[in-house]
């Protein structure tokens, strides 16, 4: 199973007997896309572990929210669902849909990387039916691409960070009644994610990373993990196959060189690593781009 195929809201689509699946990509970097088609249906989405963006592309005027039934949808609405969200919606007549779904860790190094807060103290709001021009007019530029065409592949990546980046600089929030223990300083994060990016070829100890704070191990490692919701060795491990994943779609380069430039001691961890984050070895991801 793919990383995209594991997602809830994803699932939750493709069983339902009148939800069409027009076309799906994992993107690269923590960030996937669906188009959908769907008509007379009904969902439920339980505390998904992701977070989605949700536009109405078509149709959709007979859509709306159980418990409000006065407030429907639209071409070119959009949706907001957090990671943990419940909700569920009505489908009346024809509707056609595209999603953009994100991680939690995401979410995360976007809160470090652009809006310099701790991520604990954000939350993505959500929102149903709304108005946003610019990110629809992004969402018809994305599906009107070929996200299997390795010569878009850039440019749908970067629509889809500009969609992201859009979505955390106006649907994000302060959490309320939130009362914080530990964590690092936002100068502190900015200095581990630029150092972890700028050596993922290289091996990095706990030591390091602590001595860039002027912690101890101990007290780096819990720290980190408040801050970007997970402990620094799997956040080093999902930037080095994020670059991996990268390195297969852009190039011809042999498994034993990405493996050292993404810091696996050999082609075999490589893949066993990869295999494990993804469900496809580096050689069928790369075929799949072909």
């Amino acid at each position: 199973m793919s990383d995209l195929e594991s997602l809830q809201v994803f699932q939750a689509l493709n069983r339902s007997p009148n939800a069409r699946l027009e076309a799906c990509a994992e993107l690269g970097d923590g960030l996937s896309a669906a188009l959908w088609s769907n008509h007379h249906d009904s969902q439920d989405y339980q505390a998904p572990s992701h977070h989605t963006l949700s536009c109405y592309v078509g149709g959709g005027t007979g859509t709306f929210r159980r418990g409000q039934p006065g407030t429907k949808g639209g071409p070119d609405k959009l949706c907001i669902l957090p990671a943990e969200h419940q909700s569920a919606w009505v489908i009346n007549g024809e509707i056609r849909l595209a999603h953009v779904y994100f991680s939690p860790q995401q979410f995360a190094l976007g809160c470090v990387t652009l809006l310099d807060r701790e991520p604990r103290t954000l939350e993505l709001r959500e929102s149903t039916f709304l108005e946003d021009q610019r990110l629809a007019r992004r969402f018809h530029q994305l599906i009107a691409l070929n996200w299997h065409e390795p010569a878009e592949r850039l440019l749908t990546s970067s629509l889809a960070h500009e969609m992201l980046s859009h979505t955390l600089l106006s649907q994000v929030g302060a959490r309320e009644g939130l009362r914080l223990k530990g964590g690092l300083a936002a100068y502190q994060r900015r200095l581990l994610v630029d150092y972890i990016d700028q050596h993922l070829e290289d091996p990095i100890s706990l030591g390091q990373l602590a001595g860039l704070c002027t912690l101890s191990e101990y007290h780096f490692a819990r720290m980190f993990r408040q801050s970007f919701g997970l402990p620094p060795h799997q956040y080093l491990l999902a930037r080095r196959l994020t670059r991996a994943q990268n390195l297969l779609r852009g190039g011809a380069l042999p498994l034993g060189e990405i493996a050292l430039l993404c810091g696996f001691s050999s082609a075999s961890h490589f893949t066993h690593r990869f295999r494990q984050a993804t469900g496809a070895t580096p050689g069928e991801y790369r075929q799949a781009f072909i």
